[in-house]
């Protein structure tokens, strides 16, 4: 190879090295990471929440999960398998009594599963029905919403427990649901509670 040669591929590799510094050097906004190869392989492109899907053209981009998909936070995370099994329930009428009649708490009755109820039915439910379930609780004390019925009246005193987990998973009548901030296993220590309540 002779002199000239060498010199001419020298002289571009120079360049390109030095136009390669130039351009990720050069930038103003000091938090730019300056010219980027494929930015959308390793930057996914931000949707506006609830906006037209571009993948999708009749749906939003917030999608709802594959029924039957387990939640996050839930099962294996928690190593509670009561979490991961699916509610076999709709929320309708049917689905109620269907609950009211089939399911059975997998838990088995225990003093701690009771006072662990008690502890989340005071973050989660005492504001509404009350310390002992009479539905007397500081949000009902407002005057703003209607009594709910106490656990040892005659509404709620025999109710299953089937239908008092459907409840607090999907709601019924002014109470909401509650399925997406008590996990499936907290709602039954819940219930055991309740059903320490109901015989006051």
């Amino acid at each position: 190879m002779n002199k000239a040669l060498k010199y001419n591929i020298s002289l571009v590799t120079s360049a390109f090295v030095c136009i390669v510094v130039l351009m990720s050097s050069c930038k103003t906004d000091p938090n730019s990471p300056g010219v980027e190869y494929m930015p959308d392989m390793y930057r996914s492109p931000s949707y506006e929440t609830y906006s037209t899907n571009p993948v999708f053209k009749d749906s939003m981009t917030a999608q709802l999960p594959v029924a039957g998909t387990i939640g996050r936070g839930e099962w294996p995370e928690t190593g509670s398998l009561i979490n991961a099994l699916p509610y076999a329930y709709p929320n309708t009428l049917e689905g109620y009594i269907a609950a009211g009649e089939e399911l059975k708490s997998p838990l088995a009755k225990s003093a701690d599963a009771a006072a662990e109820g008690k502890a989340i039915f005071e973050k989660m439910c005492m504001h509404c029905h009350g310390p002992k379930g009479e539905g007397d609780g500081k949000l009902i004390g407002t005057g703003k919403f209607p009594p709910p019925p106490p656990y040892n009246g005659p509404a709620l005193k025999e109710l299953p427990e089937g239908k008092m987990f459907h409840t607090i998973t999907y709601g019924k009548g002014l109470m909401g649901a509650h399925a997406s901030q008590i996990t499936k296993e907290d709602r039954w220590k819940i219930i055991q509670y309740i059903q320490e309540l109901q015989q006051l």
